[in-house]
């Protein structure tokens, strides 16, 4: 990196001046259908597919702002001989067969043997495990330290919030390493400035504490969105309501959370039914959202180092008028038909990565979905034609860029659970 970046993200829709990606590679593969449910997924991805289909999204984001590869910026960090140690060290805590010494196979000690770039490739990829005892090759694993399956969903691990970055803690185990690998990239990385907020760096922490960033979203620098589900705790939107309340603000902040269903897994975020698509639109599973139902909104206001109220709200788009944003709410398979939306939204429909106010990405499979946003004045662009330099956008005002989803939102998630931004510009609101 040439230059220091101040991390700055104070919004969904700022214009984006830098971002974090992480292009699939063998760990998506390395799973079978018996443990891909361990590996949180429903189904096995074509990697040679879904590589295409994110070539799309990184090609479209190389065209319009400064994009980093999270195996890029780890090679660089595992390039000091201590940050590699101390990472190391952070593994074999975090997952303690790494480190077992004995007259076997040490991991601890061949991964601190390895070259930055090979080192790199296997804290993402996995270390296979070697059938040096009996144990080891009657064993059904394949690998001694697994792959990181989900890590091209650079959103969940780490958020960018204000100037800070807070790491995520993850609610489930095999995508720890994750978190680790994103904190080191921050606090090692010399181009990046930024401050990291661990949850586990809390003695105190509740052990039920977890937090991941698809059901974080920033509406506003003092309007804080966040999802509480399978993912995001209770106890994990106390830790970051205890964050804010350190800050003694006087000016007020609020954060508002919306409760959301534990099936299906297509609810798994926040951001896959509700996202910020402008500064007078949002993109909003109807059903969850606007419609009467059991899943309650609530709105924390504070000030000044205080809570001075928690409230529920009728739904989260009345929450958000109250406090300045009327939005207009554009429907994910659009309104006419429920199986459509069910469809769509499963598919990443409502889950879009804005670029800049009224300038997003999205699956372009989602066909209702994308009718309904033509219909609210955005283009409908393919991703292949920007790269190709067959489309100019700064021919136009509001659009979707589409990237083609047959094997990637197999996944489970779409644009934005993807990326994870480093800057954006400020909104005039």
């Amino acid at each position: 990196m040439e230059k220091i970046v101040e991390l700055n993200v104070r919004s969904e829709i700022g214009e984006l001046e830098g971002v974090i990606l992480h292009t699939p590679g063998s760990e998506v593969e390395n799973m079978t259908p018996e443990n891909a449910e361990r590996a949180l997924y429903s189904d096995i991805l074509n990697l040679a597919v879904a590589r295409e289909e994110y070539k799309q999204l990184s090609g479209v984001l190389s065209t319009v702002t400064q994009t980093y590869q999270v195996k890029d910026l780890l090679t660089n960090v595992l390039k000091k001989n201590k940050a590699k140690e101390t990472i190391v060290d952070k593994i074999c805590l975090m997952e303690p067969q790494v480190g077992i010494k004995g007259n076997t196979y040490c991991i601890k000690d061949y991964l601190l043997q390895q070259e930055p770039s090979d080192l790199a490739s296997l804290l993402i990829e996995g270390v296979p495990l070697k059938a040096d005892n009996l144990t080891k090759f009657l064993s059904k694993e394949r690998y001694a330290m697994r792959p990181l399956h989900n890590f091209f969903f650079t959103r969940d691990a780490s958020m960018s919030v204000l100037d800070e970055v807070l790491i995520g803690k993850m609610a489930n185990s095999v995508r720890d390493r994750e978190s680790l690998i994103m904190q080191a990239i921050f606090d090692y990385t010399p181009g990046f400035k930024a401050k990291t907020v661990n949850p586990i760096d809390n003695p105190s922490i509740d052990p039920a504490c977890t937090i991941e960033g698809g059901d974080v979203l920033i509406a506003r620098d003092d309007i804080l969105i966040i999802g509480n589900g399978t993912r995001t705790s209770t106890q994990g939107i106390d830790f970051i309501l205890a964050q804010l309340l350190t800050q003694k603000e006087k000016r007020q902040r609020h954060i508002l959370v919306q409760e959301l269903p534990s099936h299906p897994e297509s609810f798994i975020h926040l951001d896959m039914v509700f996202t910020l698509l402008d500064v007078d639109k949002c993109m909003v599973y109807e059903p969850l959202i606007l419609r009467p139902n059991k899943y309650q909104t609530v709105h924390i206001t504070i000030e000044n180092g205080k809570v001075l109220n928690i409230i529920h709200e009728n739904n989260l788009l009345e929450a958000l008028k109250k406090l300045g944003m009327d939005l207009k709410p554009i429907y994910c398979g659009s309104n006419e038909d429920p199986w459509n939306q069910e469809r769509e939204q499963w598919h990443s429909g409502a889950n879009f990565f804005a670029i800049g106010p009224g300038k997003v990405i999205g699956y372009g499979r989602n066909i209702h979905t994308m009718d309904a946003m033509n219909k609210n004045g955005f283009e409908i662009l393919r991703a292949k034609d920007i790269i190709r330099h067959k489309v100019e956008l700064s021919n136009y005002e509001k659009y979707v860029i589409t990237i083609e989803g047959s094997e990637l939102p197999r996944g489970g998630g779409g644009a934005r659970c993807m990326t994870m931004p480093v800057r954006r510009k400020s909104v005039k609101w």
